[in-house]
């Protein structure tokens, strides 16, 4: 087994572009993991880290951050911003037609969109730093809160988040794999060690059936992620035969693969995002001075704890709904179609052009049905453990699980088929 795992590191770093790109993305992670380590000014670390490690809301957002926030660090508001931004861009290209023109408008069209979403990284990350001050302040962590420290502070988190962003996109254009993703899988990998050492520490303690279903639950996760990223549904394709000097061409069959879950782990990344707002904004209701507002707050966060039944019902209902939206972005049918029509392939049965596509468009619905019922009760699946078991680390670790293995899966492909593409004869 070691041999063969041996084997195979040595082929990823005998291709040289393959090589470059990972040495590429482990710097940039480097980069990030130096920055998370870079505290801004004016915040009481100590007891800030009290703090976070006493909240389960808390310490979720801290995982998310890959530590910053516990560390107050200057990358604390982390690629939230961006990732807002996504999603709102994403939202208005179904109301707004111009940025649908944008959407479907190849190369240039996603330049373009990807510069409006830069832009309107810069005032989410303003509000969400702004956001942090606030909550920082309620709790009486700062040392100096005059207006001038105030300005610096924000300026320095929106600087963060900003250059996290920045490093996201080298890693998009350079490196390995999705720069969004592979900056939150950099972050919550590096909670990893912490996470083992607590899970060790539960057999130390002799709660041996509280061990058990961590890992129980741990090894049920990754398995259903790796058969969902895994599962495709075929499509059966039948190319024309076509007679050329006297001599018959085509008319093979072949199947065309199309993932169950086409989107990825961008929903989690969406979902878990927006399923943070309402309780971050409770927390700041409650630390205020109006009795309304610590009546609601108190109300917000115990309707968003993570065994709440209209927590697990909003979470569901935003993987559910960002699964389907995705698709629709991911999977073109109408490319697709053509590009079958043009190679003189069709779908037995179906006619081409119009009708392929509305075929496609069908299964690729039933199927997203599927995968985003899948998807959704395994994002809900450590809240039910929480739930039956109070066992409060699942609730944090389950999502970060669904990150990473489906991170990884995605990645591990990417390398497959650059190794695949090399000469066969180097590697046997």
């Amino acid at each position: 087994m070691l041999k063969r795992i041996g084997k195979q590191i040595r082929k990823l770093f005998s291709v040289k572009e393959l090589r470059s790109k990972l040495l590429f993305t482990l710097a940039i992670f480097f980069v990030f993991r130096f920055l998370a380590h870079i505290p801004v000014p004016a915040v009481n670390a100590q007891e800030l880290q009290r703090i976070f490690f006493q909240s389960d809301f808390l310490s979720l957002l801290n995982v998310f951050s890959g530590g910053t926030l516990v560390r107050s660090s200057i990358v604390a508001v982390g690629i939230n911003p961006y990732i807002t931004s996504s999603i709102i861009m994403q939202l208005a290209g179904m109301v707004v037609p111009k940025i649908k023109e944008m959407q479907q408008d190849g190369e240039s069209g996603r330049n373009k969109l990807n510069q409006y979403t830069r832009l309107l990284t810069i005032p989410i990350a303003i509000v969400q730093s702004a956001s942090v001050i606030a909550l920082l302040k309620s709790q009486n962590l700062l040392l100096s809160d005059d207006i001038y420290t105030l300005v610096i502070i924000i300026a320095t988190l929106v600087a963060g988040s900003m250059i996290l962003m920045w490093l996201g996109e080298l890693i998009s254009i350079n490196g390995l794999g999705n720069g969004i993703s592979m900056v939150m899988f950099a972050g919550i990998a590096s909670q990893l060690p912490m996470t083992f050492i607590q899970t060790a520490s539960l057999g130390k303690s002799k709660q041996y059936m509280v061990l058990a279903t961590f890992i129980l639950m741990f090894l049920l996760v990754v398995s259903l992620v790796v058969f969902m990223n895994d599962a495709i549904r075929k499509i059966k394709i039948q190319y024309a035969r076509r007679i050329k000097g006297g001599r018959s061409y085509g008319g093979h069959s072949s199947h065309l693969p199309v993932k169950v879950n086409i989107a990825g782990v961008m929903p989690i990344i969406f979902s878990v995002s927006l399923m943070m707002v309402p309780t971050f904004l409770a927390r700041l209701m409650t630390a205020s001075q109006n009795e309304s507002l610590m009546y609601w707050g108190e109300k917000i966060v115990l309707w968003f704890s993570q065994t709440s039944p209209i927590y697990m019902i909003c979470y569901f209902a935003l993987v559910f709904i960002f699964t389907f939206f995705s698709s629709v972005i991911f999977f073109n049918a109408e490319d697709l179609a053509d590009n079958l029509k043009k190679s003189g392939a069709f779908i037995p049965g179906i006619r081409p052009g119009g009708p392929t596509k509305k075929y496609l468009e069908f299964v690729v619905t039933r199927i997203t049905f599927a995968g985003a019922l899948f998807l959704g009760l395994i994002a809900l699946l450590p809240s039910f453990v929480q739930a039956f078991t109070s066992i409060g680390s699942l609730a944090v670790s389950g999502t970060s699980i669904l990150i990473i293995v489906s991170v990884i899966l995605e990645t591990s492909k990417q390398v497959e088929s650059m190794t695949v593409g090399q000469n066969y004869e180097k590697y046997v």
